[in-house]
């Protein structure tokens, strides 16, 4: 049976914070209701092309993981989550263990909201925090304080929830080690399952980068953000989470399925705007105009809003594995690799290999390539030697 994962994106937020350039919208409430139900529409469209892709290879597919990101999911009514989710589970086969997770911004969520999202199946929460300095998260225009996290931190877990992600960033304006330093006790104090470590990344056109450039706001120089870095992996490998991959540490057994998948190359649908697919060796991507995505879908035209990205032969396939491999801690296991193409990868990428292991950013490390202490902190270069 194939296993494949779902995204769902809900592009709706209270406030667009100042570093965000992903797609979604604070001043567009009126479009919710419709676009709730275009995405039904999109979900119903996917489970019948799924179907007809089932048949006519006479395999079965079924639905391991479902993530639904934004934007802030948590903003919109909870009964538009029910409705998608409810839809997602007319037409799809869901894995007993499905896990399903559901973004959330502390400010928009409450416990009536989470009581329900626990009663429609939803095992997994993520929680943006980032920083526990209400002056830091002021600078990057987060619509919450600390106070109101560690309320829905505490409606979270109330509402029965064991399995939760607290996203922290590092490297913001005028952040200090010393801020890390106290934002990471106090989430220890929560004891999460999943702590997500971000370091800021500066995207043109965003309120932040223009800041930055007009010289309102500084960002703390690379070996600053460095030592930032080293310290939380080092505190939260202390306290018993698993660092496994670049940016993503768990409790044992509490990684992200949705992660891996992802990591592993697996493959996935994606719902709504601008959300991406990996299909049938395809990667496929949804359009980012939200009045385009709309209009398509009510005329009747759903196929207009997919836009392919990218057919990928078996080179493109061995060496975004490659990629995807070296972004976790283990690294690419050698052995998979074999058997997922027949090849050995330190054969097929000798050059690449050989040259990475001369800098000191990678190693073999018995059945696995995988990033040093150095190619951790450069990880780029490495991952571009197989772009």
């Amino acid at each position: 049976m194939k296993k494949i994962g779902i995204y769902i994106h809900i592009p709706f937020c209270r406030s667009k914070c100042f570093y965000c350039d992903f797609i979604s919208y604070c001043n567009k409430d009126e479009k919710i209701d419709k676009y709730i139900e275009c995405v039904k529409k999109e979900i119903k469209y996917k489970q019948e092309e799924i179907n007809k892709f089932s048949k006519k290879n006479n395999e079965d597919i079924e639905i391991d993981t479902i993530y639904i990101g934004g934007g802030t999911p948590s903003y919109i009514k909870k009964e538009y989550i029910v409705d998608i989710l409810q839809c997602v589970e007319t037409g799809f086969h869901i894995s007993k263990n499905c896990e399903i997770t559901i973004e959330v911004n502390p400010d928009s969520v409450d416990i009536e909201k989470l009581i329900e999202y626990k009663k429609i199946g939803i095992n997994r929460i993520s929680i943006g925090l980032q920083s526990a300095e209400n002056k830091l998260l002021k600078e990057i225009g987060r619509p919450h304080n600390f106070e109101q996290f560690k309320k829905a931190y505490e409606n979270i877990e109330k509402a029965g929830f064991n399995n939760i992600n607290v996203d922290l960033m590092i490297g913001l304006p005028n952040q200090d080690i010393d801020n890390v330093k106290k934002s990471l006790k106090e989430i220890l104090k929560l004891n999460p399952t999943h702590i997500s470590v971000y370091s800021l990344i500066l995207e043109e056109g965003t309120v932040l980068y223009k800041k930055i450039e007009n010289g309102d706001l500084e960002l703390p120089v690379d070996s600053i953000e460095r030592e930032m870095y080293w310290y939380v992996k080092d505190k939260l490998e202390q306290n018993e989470y698993i660092h496994y991959e670049i940016s993503n540490f768990a409790k044992p057994n509490k990684e992200s399925k949705h992660n891996l998948n992802c990591w592993n190359q697996n493959e996935y649908l994606g719902i709504g705007l601008s959300a991406h697919s990996f299909f049938n060796n395809i990667r496929f991507s949804n359009i980012e105009k939200i009045d385009e995505y709309i209009d398509n879908i009510e005329d009747g035209y759903i196929e207009r809003n997919q836009i392919i990205n990218e057919i990928l032969d078996l080179e493109s396939k061995q060496r975004e594995f490659m990629i995807l491999g070296l972004r976790t801690i283990k690294g690419v296991e050698i052995r998979l690799f074999k058997e997922k193409f027949m090849k050995n990868p330190i054969y097929i990428f000798r050059e690449e290999i050989n040259k990475l292991v001369t800098e000191g950013l990678i190693e073999v490390d018995g059945d696995y390539i995988k990033l040093t202490k150095k190619g951790l902190d450069l990880a780029n270069i490495v991952w571009q030697e197989f772009v």
